[in-house]
């Protein structure tokens, strides 16, 4: 990762240990700083097995964020049916899929020029 203010740097950290906590699948971030126009600084992307999985792995990221650093998202939106919810952070913005849905989007392939870096559950 690029050099990141500090605030932005522990708000991730908190954010996988809450995908990792209800062991969400294939997390990748995309840092997106050098992309003209983008709304945020990061995307961090991973998805669960069902819509109950997905909601809890919403759950665990709003309750450890919360916990550790006192901060909520900005918005959320998609837990009615659980395929894809969006977590605004501001700089950062999680994506919480469906494995089916997200190959579907493909937010990867969308943001080609973004540098993505894996992380290994």
């Amino acid at each position: 990762m690029a050099k990141t203010n500090s605030s932005t740097d522990q708000l991730i950290t908190f954010i996988l240990k809450g995908i990792e906590e209800v062991k969400g699948n294939d997390v990748n971030i995309l840092d997106l700083r050098d992309i003209e126009n983008t709304v945020c600084d990061y995307f961090i992307i991973c998805n669960g097995t069902s819509n109950t999985q997905v909601n809890a792995i919403v759950n665990s990221i709003q309750k450890i964020v919360s916990r550790e650093i006192k901060d909520k998202p900005w918005h959320i939106e998609g837990t009615d049916n659980a395929e894809w919810v969006l977590m605004d952070y501001v700089n950062v913005v999680v994506h919480v899929f469906q494995k089916h849905v997200r190959e579907y989007y493909d937010i990867e392939g969308l943001w080609g020029d973004a540098k993505v870096t894996a992380i290994s559950n």
